[in-house]
């Protein structure tokens, strides 16, 4: 791109940004001077020669105000054709004064526009009363009258009060007579009599009603003058966007929230973002140092809120690390964004905001966000939208905390090295290897979409890649990209790179309702392997979700057939926290959703259906079986892993994942089968999974031979689990008493 292609495109975005600015509480200095340069840029885009005057200011603002005006004769007329039939004095009044103010901003005439001033002065409607004065510098023609007429006054609070103010004659009023003035503003007076006859229609009472009940909005949010976030202005930015969200129509939005402010935040944002390496290092071996990890929030806003809350505000001594999917599937994805975007600019060091899948384009198209913005934004929303692609190709990948915990939104990656191996003497296949974190920091993150294939693949599997009970590495065909990996994987990753743990996000209720094998995450945690050099959590911060109807699916005589409903799932969200010196023993909290407004989340089942069939629970477990039967085929193995079988704990190779598999309780009625980890409390207030031991006797075993799978499969699962439990209950407690003793 050349210099004057890159300057025209510059000055495009500054027309841009001043048009979706709100001008309501500058001055008339800095109207003028906004205006000025908007024309200047749009000089340079449209190719002009000549020199922006004064007066292509005054036009320009004439201009808007004439638009302004238009609208408001719309209002005045919709609300002549109104009947306040039945409605108390009160309301009469709330009406009267809602057509004033109409009335008021209609009647503004520019000295550009005397002929229209005079046609409208002839008129019947509109007799000589008041026109307001113009800001910004212009000079009008104000009409006034010879009697006390009641005046609006900005005094030094910014309130408005009305006073009477006598005016005898017209005159033209100038910059300095616009200073003088103090910024007073005429105020209409309607007749009774007259506005009695013009407000009468059948459906006049249910009109007025729809008109007096709509709720008034929030402050609009100003950006700070001196570019500087604090504490109190992301205050300010929750309880706006809190307030707004209980009763305000989405697109209202851009009222409270201008483009000019979401512009300026996200380009702040984007800067320190851009900065970050894919796999951000997060050192907190303070005393009372502590890290708040937070999985999927898919724009449920207020149970953010709640959770920022519940958890305590990030400080100089408390992290947080967001592991991505702040968008779709909700109605507040923009707010839950932007406000993380607030806390990213204030704390750069202390927040940590990593990319989940859903930060792109394809998945946005479907599942709400792109159709939130533009509601939300109008004719910006395009705009709007684009800058926040933008922005998620900065987001990093990955993090490491305190040299002991791996953080992504995904999880395991391949390597980018390639490696391959015979399967017959004629075809050669590129075998899978487990990726290092040297190798995850020379991705390319700068891709909306993440690839399907090429050499920069490594970058879907650590957003797209999901956890299995079976060893190795395969290539996730229920996703379409990205990969599953076993226990086995993450105990060579965790030996590789020296670490105690790994958390994930990217599975809800939804995605594990087909993984019997793994955790059902109803309590907004899993622990998937347990292996020697550590652990493996999936976590998942998006109480009651979804928000959307879902489609879900049956099979019958191996036909998949599509049914559609409304399937959710009373889960609860949960966050986890790490604390010095044991980052490698984490503390989860869960909680239940928060009471939220109703609104539209953006997206229905029929965008789910045509766009994203693969996420489906039967496409999910038939890919899982076809993984298994190609596992047998393939020669996958991992990258720079000395360990074997035997590297896997004892517990893991007796784990109840293999006894899950094979028993189809779906076909006895049993969506959710009781798991083999248990949630018991910790020191620190939360909760702990526990893997629940199986033991060599087994009360009730062997069964009877003439009962028949899958209830016989089902008998052995349940009396085992039983047993385990009994078990582990009365080891419990003998270690408990031996302490007391």
């Amino acid at each position: 791109m050349d210099r004057e292609e890159k300057i025209k495109n510059a000055c495009k975005k500054i027309v841009e940004c001043i048009n979706a600015m709100s001008f309501v509480n500058l001055d008339d200095q800095r109207v003028h001077s906004l205006v000025l340069m908007r024309e200047i840029a749009r000089g340079v885009v449209e190719n002009r020669d000549r020199k922006v005057t004064k007066g292509d200011v005054t036009t320009a603002l004439h201009s808007s105000i004439e638009k302004m005006a238009s609208a408001c004769r719309d209002i005045v007329c919709k609300l002549s054709k109104m009947s306040y039939k039945g409605l108390d004095d009160q309301r009469i009044h709330s009406l009267l004064r809602v057509k004033e103010l109409a009335c008021k901003h209609a009647k503004v005439a520019s000295v550009g526009s005397d002929s229209w001033t005079r046609e409208t002065l002839a008129s019947e409607e509109m007799q000589p009363c008041s026109i307001d004065v113009l800001v910004g510098g212009a000079e009008i023609l104000v009409i006034e009258q010879s009697q006390g007429d009641e005046v609006e006054v900005r005094n030094e609070d910014g309130h408005n009060v009305v006073q009477k103010r006598p005016v005898t004659r017209a005159k033209r009023v100038s910059d300095k007579d616009e200073q003088e003035s103090d910024g007073q503003r005429m105020i209409v007076e309607d007749e009774p009599a007259v506005v009695e006859a013009l407000l009468r229609n059948e459906d006049g009472q249910t009109q007025v009603q729809e008109v007096l009940s709509l709720p008034l909005l929030p402050q609009s949010l100003i950006w700070p003058p001196d570019d500087c976030i604090t504490l109190e202005w992301i205050q300010d930015v929750t309880s706006t966007l809190k307030q707004f969200s209980q009763s305000n129509p989405p697109s209202e939005f851009h009222y409270i929230v201008p483009v000019a402010v979401v512009d300026k935040l996200i380009d702040n944002a984007s800067s320190i973002l851009s900065k970050e390496p894919n796999c951000v290092e997060i050192d907190c071996h303070g005393e009372d140092s502590r890290v708040v990890v937070v999985g999927d929030l898919h724009g449920q806003f207020h149970d953010l809120l709640y959770l920022l809350d519940n958890a305590g505000l990030p400080s100089e001594n408390q992290f947080y690390v967001f592991n991505g999917n702040y968008v779709d599937e909700g109605a507040w994805g923009l707010e839950v964004f932007l406000l993380l975007l607030a806390w990213k600019v204030l704390m750069p060091h202390r927040v940590y905001l990593l990319r989940g899948n859903h930060e792109s384009k394809e998945c946005t198209l479907t599942y709400g966000f792109e159709k939130e913005v533009r509601t939300k934004f109008g004719d910006q929303g395009e705009y709007v939208y684009n800058k926040c692609l933008d922005c998620f190709m900065e987001l990093p990948l990955a993090s490491i905390i305190s040299g002991s915990v791996y953080t992504s939104h995904g999880g395991l990656f391949r390597s980018t090295r390639l490696a391959y191996s015979r399967r017959s003497r004629r075809k050669r296949t590129q075998r899978l290897e487990l990726g290092s974190l040297e190798e995850l920091s020379e991705v390319k993150r700068s891709h909306v979409d993440a690839p399907y294939e090429g050499s920069n693949m490594l970058l879907a599997d650590v957003l797209w890649s999901d956890p299995s009970h079976r060893r190795g590495l395969s290539k996730n065909k229920a996703r379409g990209r990205g990969l599953w990996w076993g226990p086995d994987c993450t105990e060579a990753f965790l030996k590789m790179s020296k670490l105690k743990l790994i958390i994930r996000s990217h599975q809800g209720p939804d995605m594990r309702a087909a993984q019997g094998h793994l955790g059902n995450m109803l309590s907004g945690y899993s622990m998937d392997h347990d292996v020697d050099s550590g652990k493996l959590y999936t976590l998942f911060s998006a109480p009651d979700y979804p928000q959307v109807e879902k489609l879900y699916s049956i099979s019958a005589n191996s036909l998949h057939i599509m049914q559609f409903g409304r399937k959710t799932y009373t889960n609860e969200g949960a966050y986890a926290i790490l604390k010095s010196p044991n980052f490698g023993s984490p503390s989860f909290h869960s909680f239940k959703a928060v009471d939220r407004p109703k609104a539209d989340p953006f997206v229905t089942v029929d965008d789910e259906y045509k766009k994203a069939p693969l996420t489906h629970e039967d496409e999910i477990a038939s890919s899982d079986y076809e993984d298994e039967r190609d596992l047998g085929e393939q020669d996958l193995t991992l990258k720079h892993a000395q360990t074997s079988t035997a590297a896997i704990c004892s517990s893991q190779l007796s784990s109840p994942v293999e006894m899950t598999s094979g028993i189809d309780f779906k076909c006895l009625g049993i969506s959710n089968p009781p798991s083999w980890s248990v949630l018991l409390p910790d020191d620190a207030g939360g909760t702990k999974l526990v893997q629940v031991p199986e033991v060599p006797d087994v009360e009730g075993l062997p069964l009877p031979p003439s009962l028949e799978d899958p209830h016989k499969s089902a008998y052995e699962y349940f009396f085992k689990l039983v047993a385990g439990l009994k078990h582990m209950l009365q080891t419990r407690v003998a270690s408990e008493q031996a302490e007391l003793d």
